[in-house]
C-alpha cells in the first residue's frame, strides 16, 4: 500500500495539505525526541548570552524554535533523508526535492504559547518563490489542550498564493491571517504528520497541559529556495530527489546554476 493515496494528493491539491498517522517508526521518533532537550538547551544559552528571555520567536520556558541541528548532528539525517520523507516529497513536489531547512518547534508545559496565523512562507519574506513543503512531525500525542497545529484548507480561507505578513509586538510572531475561522485541529498520535504547503495558514494554540509540547519540522522544496535577491541559498538545498531518485550525499547546487533558468 503506498505511503500517501490518490485521495491525499487530491486534497493537497485542493486544500493545502493532509495528515498521515503514525507513520514515523519508532526508532526515528526515538531519535527525534532525543534532542529536543539540546534544543532547549542551546535557546537558553543564547538568550543567556543576550540577557534576555526573548530572542526572536523564542521565549524561555513557553516556546523554542530550534533550526539546523541536523548539521552538527547525523543522527537526524536519518530522518530527514530517508525513504519515508522521499516518499512524502514525491507525491506532493514531484521528481526534485531538496531539504532546506529542519527545525524543532517545543511548547513547554502550563505556559507554552500559541503561534498565530501566518504562511510559512511568510518567514521567507517575498512572493516570488514557488511554494514548498512542511512537515509538521508530532512527537507526542496533539491535543487542543497541549496547543495541535490548526490547518486552514484553501477552500475555506479563499487563498492560496503568499500574502505580506506583519509583526506582532510581544510575541514577535508574523501573522497574515485575520479572520475568525477556527481551522481544523490536527488531533493526532504521536508519529503522526500534517504535511502541508507553505502558502497555507496554519496557527496553533497555547500549551495548558502538565508536559512538554514537541514538534518537529522538516521542509522541503521542488527547487533550490533563493534569497530575496537571488544572489544566494535561502537556507540550504541538501537534494534528497534528483529526477525522482535518491539523490543523498549529492552537492548543493551552485546558485549560478539554480539561477540559468
Amino acid at each position: 500500500m503506498e505511503l500517501v493515496s490518490e485521495g491525499q494528493k487530491q486534497q493537497y491539491a485542493r486544500d493545502g495539505y493532509f495528515v498521515l498517522e503514525r507513520v514515523i517508526p519508532d526508532h526515528f521518533l526515538d531519535i527525534l525526541r532525543s534532542k529536543c532537550q539540546l534544543a532547549i538547551d542551546l535557546a537558553d544559552a543564547e538568550m543567556d548570552r543576550l540577557g534576555t528571555d526573548s530572542n526572536r520567536l523564542n521565549h524561555r520556558g513557553k516556546r523554542y524554535f530550534r533550526s539546523g541541528m541536523h548539521e552538527t548532528d547525523p543522527d537526524l539525517n536519518e530522518f530527514l533523508f530517508s525513504d519515508l520523507m522521499a516518499e512524502v516529497c514525491r507525491a506532493t513536489l514531484g521528481e526534485n526535492a531538496y531539504l532546506f531547512n529542519e527545525q524543532y518547534v517545543i511548547k513547554g508545559a502550563d505556559t507554552g504559547m500559541k503561534f498565530s496565523w501566518h504562511q510559512d512562507s511568510g518567514y521567507v519574506g517575498y512572493p516570488n518563490h514557488k511554494p514548498y513543503l512542511s512537515c509538521w512531525c508530532a512527537l507526542d500525542d496533539m491535543s487542543e489542550e497541549n496547543g495541535t497545529v490548526r490547518i486552514m484548507p484553501f477552500t475555506r480561507v479563499g487563498i492560496r498564493s503568499f500574502v505580506k505578513h506583519i509583526q506582532e509586538e510581544g510575541s514577535n510572531d508574523l501573522i497574515g491571517y485575520f479572520g475568525d475561522d477556527p481551522g481544523v485541529a490536527a488531533i493526532v498520535p504521536a508519529g503522526s504528520i500534517v504535511v502541508f504547503s507553505s502558502v497555507n495558514f496554519h496557527c496553533s494554540g497555547s500549551n495548558t497541559t502538565s508536559n512538554m509540547r514537541r514538534s518537529y519540522l522538516a521542509q522541503y522544496s521542488a527547487e533550490p529556495l533563493l534569497s530575496a535577491d537571488g544572489n544566494s541559498l535561502w537556507r540550504s538545498a541538501e537534494p534528497l530527489l534528483l529526477n525522482g531518485e535518491n539523490a543523498v550525499g549529492q552537492p548543493e547546487p551552485e546558485v549560478a546554476a539554480a539561477c540559468s533558468d
